[in-house]
This record gives C-alpha cells, structure tokens and sequence, in this order.
C-alpha cells in the first residue's frame, strides 16, 4: 500500500503476532513523533473498532476537563 495521503493521514494494514502484538508503520509512527518507550492509550468498542493515540493526547485531554470542573465546583 504505497499510495500518497493528504498530509497528515496516513493508512496501513498491519499483521497481529503471535503475542498479539503489531508494528506500528515507521510512516505512523513519524507523524505523531512516536519513540520507543512512549505510552500509547488503546480504546476499543466492539461495534466501532479499535482506536490507539498518544496517551499525552488523552493526558492533556485529562488535564483540561479537570481544570474545568475545578473551576465549575
């Protein structure tokens, strides 16, 4: 699958492992900057599928709606 995205999408099969586990396609994985050792937060759905997202995406995400309701409170 070597087709051209707009920039800032990017789409690819992957294969689960015996463990598993898959591999992150190096063009995915320099997009979001993503390192080995980062924490990635999973989020699944049974009739939506499977989402995977830098955590510090849902961190920050986190961080404001507490700061909102410490206000509202």
């Amino acid at each position: 699958m070597n087709e051209k995205f707009p920039e800032g999408k990017f789409m690819a099969t992957v294969k689960l492992g015996a463990k598993g586990q898959i591999v992150i396609p190096k063009e995915a994985r320099e997009l979001f900057s993503l390192k080995e050792g980062d924490a990635l937060l999973l989020m699944a759905d049974k009739h939506q599928g499977i989402a995977i997202q830098p955590f510090a995406y849902a961190e920050a995400f986190w961080n404001a709606v507490s700061g909102i309701r410490g206000k509202n409170e």
